[in-house]
């Protein structure tokens, strides 16, 4: 009889996992970003506008299960901040499957509070570029006036 893993390591390798529920709340998190770069295809490439957040979201996924691997055996991990950085750039949905997949970086709330933070930012963009950037332009006044 095999006898089970007792590592925290090899405990956690295998309980993670893309849920048809993580991926339906990726499908609605994606609904305004996706209609507003689509409102942009007049002026730039579909391809660009496709590919561009497709492949960050790949990086983002493959940076995530790079800094699991080193975490569980115990190397120089990736800085919190670069994964940030992936994800502000647009790699946030491969960021958001990784940390599924991996169960990695889910339990530390500094670091989710900073990722749902990029994920806000990235819908507050995308409705205000739907609103012809009337919030961030009345911000800008409002600066001015100061």
């Amino acid at each position: 009889m095999p006898v089970p893993p007792t590592s925290r390591a090899s405990q956690s390798r295998g309980s993670g996992g893309i849920t048809l529920y993580s991926v339906l709340f990726l499908v609605l998190l994606l609904a305004t970003p996706t209609y507003a770069v689509s409102r942009l295809t007049s002026a730039i490439d579909w391809r660009v506008l496709l590919g561009v957040p497709l492949v960050l979201s790949i990086f983002a996924f493959f940076a995530y299960r790079s800094d699991k691997r080193r975490a569980e055996a115990g190397k120089w991990r990736v800085p919190e901040s670069t994964l940030h950085i992936i994800e502000i750039l647009g790699g946030w949905p491969g960021a958001f499957l990784a940390q599924r997949q991996f169960r990695h970086k889910t339990s530390k709330v500094s670091f989710q509070i900073i990722f749902w933070i990029i994920i806000m930012a990235h819908q507050f963009l995308a409705v205000d570029s739907l609103n012809g950037w009337r919030l961030s332009k009345d911000a800008l006044r409002f600066l001015k006036s100061l």
